[in-house]
């Protein structure tokens, strides 16, 4: 436990990192996409898509990830709270999300994506809501039903409106 704080600390900062990524790639794609008439401008957006991942996310999500099971391991009593479990619950989804994240990369790349600037626009608002809800479960040190249930739903009906707009 001595280096705890620290440990703390550190998985903190991987976790903003990483969340710098997970909100500005789809924000990319939606550059990407909707400009893809514009091969200059395109060039350098792929550029920015491979940087912010390679450099940035992927190694953000790994540090995030290793710092938290080092965390787990020096208090494994964490793993006895219904909260820490719905977290990392979220964390799989957010996990699951940023591998999504390069896959998409990987095929606009190829110039190969059929999505639209619509879709990217609404698939950005995913890590919002998960980020919602692992703080709020971090902080509250509690799984609040209504509100997690209130919030997704807000979020589906917030991609809902992107996703049929004209």
């Amino acid at each position: 436990m001595n280096y705890y704080q620290e440990i703390l600390a550190f998985h903190i900062i991987s976790v903003l990192s990483w969340m710098a990524m997970l909100f500005y790639m789809p924000r990319l794609f939606v550059y990407h996409v909707e400009n893809i008439d514009k091969q200059d401008f395109v060039d350098v957006v792929k550029i920015q898509e491979s940087k912010i991942y390679n450099v940035i996310g992927f190694p953000a999500m790994i540090a995030t990830i290793l710092s938290g099971a080092t965390l787990l391991y020096v208090n494994p009593g964490l793993l006895s709270n219904d909260w820490m479990i719905a977290k990392l619950i979220v964390l799989a989804f957010m996990t699951w999300y940023s591998f999504s994240l390069e896959y998409f990369r990987k095929v606009l790349a190829d110039d190969k994506c059929i999505k639209n600037g619509q879709y990217f626009r609404a698939y950005n608002e995913l890590p919002t809501l998960f980020a919602i809800l692992i703080v709020v479960f971090v902080v509250t040190k509690s799984i609040p039903i209504y509100f997690s249930i209130g919030i997704t739903l807000f979020f589906i009906f917030v991609i809902y409106k992107i996703l049929t707009k004209k």
